[in-house]
């Protein structure tokens, strides 16, 4: 850490929530030491970011016991007792930075073109190609409605022809993009095509729009280059974006440094993660307008965003994309599909309110689980390998053509090789009970083989992603001890099970030594209590057909790190299976629940029907 840097003031601005941590340096480590949050206020009637932005640091303060703003301005550096010496901030309030991206071939350079931007943090509202099936028209009057606040565009190898290129480039042109801010300054657009065509990009857009040109996306077909798009944006998003939006002029008068998209400073926690632990990770912010999902797998970094999927403004999206069955499948009583329509539809009227019941605390919960699904779905579809690369052959027969098409585009996720999940989110950090989390992510996830589990304490992994780009190994230092909350870890043979019947013993040496062996159950979860900090040497056995990781019936030997729930035994499938008969569903849903412990015990009587019993 450096000598100059005491004490942080971190805050993240959200759709809904700002949030504000302050980090200090105490008794030879970096620590958090304080929070507080405050509704955002970048929409009317305040429509003033920073009305939120001094509330949060307020109450921060209090808890904190020490004066850190004075009349309005944040103390820096710190003096004495007061203040801090650096202040960093994340957004994604007002809908965080949107974009639209534009490329020619829509599953090769446009896709790619969406995998920068994505990247850099922002939702991708449309993605427009030469051969999308849209006339060009409906692609121009598309752009005009979107009003994003800034256009990539790609296109092209650096030797390849520019007429298409400039095809694209024209009809840009001709929509005259107005931004979504108001104002009368000009819509940005990065360049990342073919190097041959940017003096006629810059000759056919200058009249309407601020062009700014950057090395070429894909170069050639074999080879991607997202990061300089990506750094590209992230300059613009804070030189041209931020500086229009409501109050923000004030708000980068604190910081000296950089606000950068919550999305982009998530992503880079989960690349430290995955880094300093050798893993394969795959984690999931969920908020209320939208869910990222990232992934680092074999050290390459993809991040998606479902920006229609959430758990308050969007939540209904999420029952109409999922549908009522695939939500109430994992409620433990009965309800109707008009009080479940209902009851999801109070909370995108009303966003802020939170779960004053049982039931509406396991309904929520339901939601989350599609929430996380469909977008871990649509992830899968993001993080594929590059669609159109020539791989090595001389293409004999036939059959070689047809072989090189599977080769390419297909998705890197690979269940069985995700060593690790990471959860962060209201819904995740603050649910009332540990084991709640960790259910929700094993459920969406459906995580197989030997899979560590972690939620995001207090849903700071943002204020810290910033942090790392001026002090790493502090972020680092805190992530390891104050954020990142071991759930525990999740044995899942990948078969499709009999009620009952052994899928896989799991022979294990305890942290004291001794020594026990469990049978993995199908369709059932057994808890193995492994506490925080303990670990036990797995040996693995699955029977015939099942596959832990090393082939079907191959034996796996593993380590698993407790938690707050300890070592979970999964043989409910993959996908999961439930019963076909309404009762035995509940039943079986309700064991589940049981099983970690996770909703107290109580009466319940679900809205529109009799509920079982169970926690």
């Amino acid at each position: 850490m450096s000598d100059r840097i005491r004490s942080v003031l971190a805050i993240d601005v959200g759709s809904t929530t700002t949030k504000a941590i302050v980090i200090e340096e105490r008794d030879g480590g970096c620590r958090l030491v304080a929070r507080g949050e405050a509704p955002t206020t970048v929409e009317a009637p305040q429509e003033d970011v920073m009305i939120g932005v001094r509330l949060a640091a307020a109450r921060a303060e209090a808890r904190l016991g020490r004066r850190l703003v004075r009349e309005g301005r944040l103390i820096t550096p710190q003096v004495g007792d007061e203040g801090v010496d650096l202040f960093v901030c994340t957004s994604s309030a007002g809908g965080g930075l949107q974009m639209t991206v534009a490329g020619l071939v829509k599953t090769m350079t446009a896709e790619s073109a969406e995998r920068a931007a994505l990247g850099a943090g922002a939702v991708v509202m449309d993605v427009i190609s030469l051969d999308d099936a849209r006339l060009v028209l409906e692609r121009i009057r598309r752009l005009q409605e979107l009003r994003p606040d800034m256009i990539l565009m790609a296109g092209g190898t650096d030797d390849g022809n520019i007429s298409h290129v400039a095809a694209v480039a024209e009809y840009i042109a001709a929509s005259r993009p107005r931004p979504r801010l108001g104002g009368d300054y000009r819509v940005p657009l990065v360049y990342a095509g073919n190097q041959r065509a940017r003096e006629y990009v810059r000759d056919v857009l200058g009249d309407v729009m601020d062009v700014y040109v950057v090395p070429n996306i894909r170069p050639t077909l074999e080879e991607e280059d997202l990061e300089p798009a990506r750094r590209e944006i992230h300059r613009l998003f804070l030189e041209h974006v931020m500086a229009r939006a409501p109050g923000y002029r004030n708000l980068l008068e604190w910081t000296k440094n950089v606000i950068e998209p919550t999305p982009m400073a998530v992503g880079k926690m989960m690349q430290m993660m995955a880094e300093a632990h050798q893993a394969n990770v795959v984690g999931v912010d969920i908020g209320g307008a939208t869910t990222d999902v990232f992934s680092v797998i074999d050290g390459r970094f993809h991040r998606s965003v479902s920006a229609n999927l959430g758990m308050s403004y969007s939540t209904v999206n999420v029952f109409a994309e999922a549908g009522p069955e695939n939500v109430a499948r994992w409620l433990p009583f009965r309800i109707s599909v008009r009080d479940l329509r209902n009851l999801v539809a109070n909370k995108m009227v009303r966003p802020t309110t939170l779960p004053s019941t049982l039931e509406e605390l396991l309904i929520e919960h339901a939601v989350a689980r599609e929430a996380i699904r469909l977008s871990y779905e649509h992830h899968k579809e993001i993080a594929v390998t590059l669609k159109g690369v020539q791989h090595v052959g001389t293409f004999d027969k036939l059959r070689d053509l047809f072989r090189q098409e599977t080769l390419s585009g297909r998705s890197i996720i690979e269940p069985l090789a995700v060593t690790a999940v990471i959860g962060s989110g209201g819904v995740l950090s603050h649910a009332p009970r540990r084991s709640q989390a960790m259910l929700l992510l094993m459920d969406a996830f459906q995580p197989e083989g030997v899979t560590g589990l972690y939620v995001d304490s207090v849903f700071m992994m943002p204020h810290l992603g910033v942090l790392a780009e001026l002090e790493p190994e502090m972020a680092f230092q805190v992530f390891e001890t104050d954020c990142l909350v071991p759930l525990g870890t999740c044995v899942a043979p990948k078969a499709r099970p009999r009620p009952g019947q052994p899928l896989a013993t799991v022979h294990m040496v305890m942290p004291d030594g001794s020594t026990r062996a469990e049978k993995v159950l199908g369709g059932e979860l057994t808890v193995i209590p492994l506490g925080p900090g303990e670990k036990a040497h797995l040996h693995v056995v699955p029977v015939r057909g099942a596959d832990v990781g090393a082939g079907p019936g191959r034996r796996v030997e593993s380590e698993a790190v407790g938690g707050a729930v300890g070592l979970v035994l999964d043989g409910r499938g993959r996908p999961i299976v439930f019963p076909a008969r309404e009762d035995e569903r509940l039943a079986m849903v309700a064991r589940w629940l049981e099983s970690l412990e996770a909703y107290p015990e109580t009466e319940r009587t679900g809205p529109g029907g009799a509920g079982g019993g169970g926690r």
